[in-house]
């Protein structure tokens, strides 16, 4: 309650700003923290290895793929969101897509229309066993015999 900051707000640095007035139509690629209080229709990617944070505004709107470690939604966002690191839904996040995450947390009010998809259980499933298209099941064995 007395100056208790939060680790978000320690981490929180913003390189670009992408303002309410403006509007993106393409594809935009940065790196460190950006933050959205406009339009963009497109996909939204940090670069390759690099530990960005993406901040969508209340009243900022992405219509595309977004791609970061750190995705912090409170506007509106339509398309698969993908964060290396975490994902946080604000009380005034809606989201109309699929949620893969690491770690995620989601506020009371937040609104998700789509998957929540843990990181590490895609990654944790063995590889299906493929099995030759000339040898048959032993069901169908014992349907012949």
């Amino acid at each position: 309650m007395f100056g208790n900051k939060s680790k978000r707000d320690a981490e929180v640095s913003v390189d670009a700003l992408i303002g309410s007035q403006v509007e993106i139509r393409g594809d935009v690629i940065f790196s460190g923290g950006l933050y959205v209080d406009g339009r963009i229709s497109g996909k939204v990617m940090a670069e390759e290895g690099s530990n960005a944070v993406l901040t969508l505004a209340e009243h900022g709107f992405i219509e595309g793929e977004v791609r970061a470690s750190v995705v912090v939604i409170s506007g509106r966002l339509e398309g698969d969101v993908h964060a290396t690191e975490r994902v946080e839904l604000t009380p005034s996040a809606r989201v109309t897509g699929n949620v893969h995450y690491q770690t995620v947390e989601m506020s009371a009010g937040a609104q998700l229309n789509g998957r929540l998809v843990h990181s590490g259980a895609m990654a944790a499933l063995p590889a299906p066993e493929q099995k030759p298209a000339n040898q048959k099941s032993k069901k169908a064995e014992a349907a012949e015999a």
